[in-house]
């Protein structure tokens, strides 16, 4: 059973038998909003959500995942591929980053997750977007974030994955920021460690 967070709403990532994941997936789908265009009708422009994995030891960023290093120095996190375009699925993952919480060094508290628009367009521009966590091991999701809305920014601070006593938790962070890239977002990421 799926779990639709709404911001700032975490789950435990504690399988319903008691044992721990070992492995989950964070996807990220989107779709190119239409936009009103003449006597033609609606037309739709390519955008390039990009989603990044960042690790961070005590409040710092460490290592990262994204189109530009797919995995991360340890191994643990691995990012899938550049989607240029999203819209691949109808509600499937465009981009994915793999993450295998047994292999994150113990130094890593916190993984957070970001979306940027590489190409500029806001997320008025996009529509059907989410991101959600899925069991790797499985193929069950876990749970659903839906951005909602759109709105005048041109990046997101999806969610993050943090240790919580032994084991791991979710938390849908949700909150809109600005920059192409996830280095244009580190301040306002820490913002919400």
């Amino acid at each position: 059973m799926t779990v639709n967070l709404s911001k700032g709403q975490g789950i435990s990532l504690q399988k319903a038998d008691g044992g721990s994941l070992t492995a989950v997936r964070m996807g990220l789908g989107w779709q190119a909003a239409p936009r009103r265009r003449g006597l033609f009708g609606s037309r739709t422009r390519e955008i390039d959500l990009d989603a990044s994995a960042v690790l961070f030891a005590a409040g710092q960023p460490v290592d990262v995942a994204f189109f530009q290093q797919l995995v991360s120095k340890d191994g643990s996190v691995r990012h899938t591929g550049d989607n240029l375009v999203g819209g691949a699925g109808q509600g499937e993952d465009d981009e994915a980053i793999l993450v295998d919480l047994q292999r994150v060094p113990a130094h890593i508290d916190q993984i957070v997750f970001t979306v940027n628009s590489f190409t500029g367009q806001t997320f008025a521009e996009v529509r059907n977007a989410f991101c959600r966590l899925v069991d790797e091991n499985t193929g069950r999701e876990l749970a659903r974030y839906t951005l909602d809305g759109g709105g005048p920014y041109t990046a997101q601070i999806m969610a993050k994955v943090h240790r919580n006593g032994g084991g791991w938790q979710m938390t849908a962070i949700g909150t809109p920021a600005d920059g192409r890239t996830f280095q244009d977002l580190l301040s306002q990421i820490q913002a919400v460690l």
